[in-house]
């Protein structure tokens, strides 16, 4: 965001006397265009995509982090910056080689492994970057989609396709990616980038591996949202400082609480962030807990479940009550089956998204289990678009509406 933008809006929300100017901005779920603090592992990166700029492939590259280290933001800002900066109307880059306008050319493609899980839909995804129409979202084949691709690849034209979240449960991985692009006939023009917490297994390729942040680096991204999020003297240094030590180097857990503690100070009608305000946004953020977006992710009736589940767990702690009751408790105050809730439970525990806790047996000879939310309740509340009132005619289905797009997400 450049200065002029900056003033702008201090001075419209000093006008309104708001504490929070752009929601956005605070979100853990968003990124920024220029990552902070991450200098470093964008010039290791674009060390290892160098031979781009002669018109050639470059090598695999893993970029690998721990949760809240920014891997997803850093390959998402190069990959945008490479695209939209350098590219042409195509949306292509293009070298300085001499060559004609169809050779040397280079898009950078990035997949979100969360929202991306069919075929269909990651040559659809791989399209809507190397095609200059737009792609349909039906009313088309994936043997289609998957001689577009190649088409589109043809003439000297590559692609560089980064799979974020590829080793997380139920999410395209680097190895179906590989197999699909062998289909389409492309393997040999397109350099696949696995984006995630570790590198796939029998990886022998180029690693950028990304560390948590330092305090002072978490210190500047809090600054830099902040900045833009909320309204000048909307929370000071002290907090800022607070926050980062807390979060000890997620900055997921840190914007999710300063998320929160904005949510909070604006209930209060606040000019500013106290300190219980910040104890509110730390509180809401689990221990070990998993990153917001892989709940955004879900479709639209398994977050409706969650969000339930979220609110029953804020009136009392759902970790003692069996899953079978909850799930009774969660279709009871919606259009879906007590046993489509039942199941859907159990898939958010394999998936991570909820704790699953192994209760002292009912003497049937059993042992029930229950359920805890691992995401930030308040955060996913405000964020989702799961309405906690039922949709008729969905007790049965699946919840296969279509998920919650983001602009990528924030630190993962």
């Amino acid at each position: 965001m450049n200065l002029r933008d900056r003033i702008d809006r201090r001075r419209s929300a000093r006008g309104d006397r708001q504490l929070v100017v752009d929601r956005d901005h605070l979100s853990p779920t968003v990124h920024r265009s220029e990552p902070v603090g991450r200098g470093p592992a964008l010039e290791q990166l674009l060390d290892v995509l160098e031979p781009v700029f002669d018109g050639q492939l470059p090598p695999p590259v893993a970029v690998v982090g721990p949760q809240g280290s920014g891997t997803s933001a850093l390959v998402v800002a190069l990959f945008g910056a490479l695209n939209d900066r350098l590219g042409d109307v195509d949306r292509s880059f293009g070298t300085t080689t001499r060559a004609s306008p169809s050779e040397h050319v280079t898009w950078f493609v990035h997949v979100d492994g969360r929202r991306v899980d069919s075929e269909f839909a990651f040559y659809r995804a791989v399209l809507s970057v190397l095609s200059r129409e737009p792609v349909p979202e039906s009313g088309i084949g994936t043997d289609d989609l998957q001689e577009r691709v190649e088409r589109r690849l043809r003439g000297g034209r590559r692609a560089v396709v980064a799979i974020d979240h590829h080793d997380e449960p139920e999410t395209l991985t680097y190895g179906r990616v590989r197999d699909l692009l062998e289909s389409a006939g492309v393997a040999d023009r397109v350099t696949a980038v696995p984006v995630g917490r570790q590198v796939p297994d029998g990886w022998d390729g180029a690693t950028v591996s990304l560390p948590a942040y330092r305090s002072h680096e978490l210190v500047d991204v809090i600054t830099d949202r902040a900045s833009t999020g909320l309204a000048a003297g909307g929370i000071d240094h002290e907090s800022v400082r607070d926050l980062a030590e807390w979060a000890d180097g997620n900055a997921h857990d840190a914007l999710a609480a300063l998320f929160v503690a904005a949510v909070a100070a604006e209930a209060d009608d606040a000019d500013r962030i106290a300190d219980r305000h910040v104890d509110r946004g730390r509180a809401d953020v689990p221990p070990d807990g998993v990153h917001l977006d892989r709940a955004l992710a879900l479709s639209e009736n398994r977050q409706r479940v969650l969000a339930h589940l979220v609110a029953l767990d804020e009136r009392r702690s759902t970790a003692g009550t069996p899953i079978g009751d909850l799930a009774g408790e969660i279709a009871a105050r919606s259009s879906l089956t007590t046993g489509t809730v039942k199941r859907f439970l159990y898939e958010l525990a394999e998936r991570g998204v909820l704790e699953r806790i192994h209760l002292e047996s009912d003497g049937s000879g059993r042992n029930p289990s229950a359920v805890a939310p691992l995401v930030p309740a308040t955060a996913f509340r405000e964020l989702t678009d799961a309405s906690l009132e039922g949709s008729p005619g969905t007790d049965d289905t699946d919840g296969s509406t279509e998920p919650r797009g983001s602009t990528d997400t924030a630190g993962s």
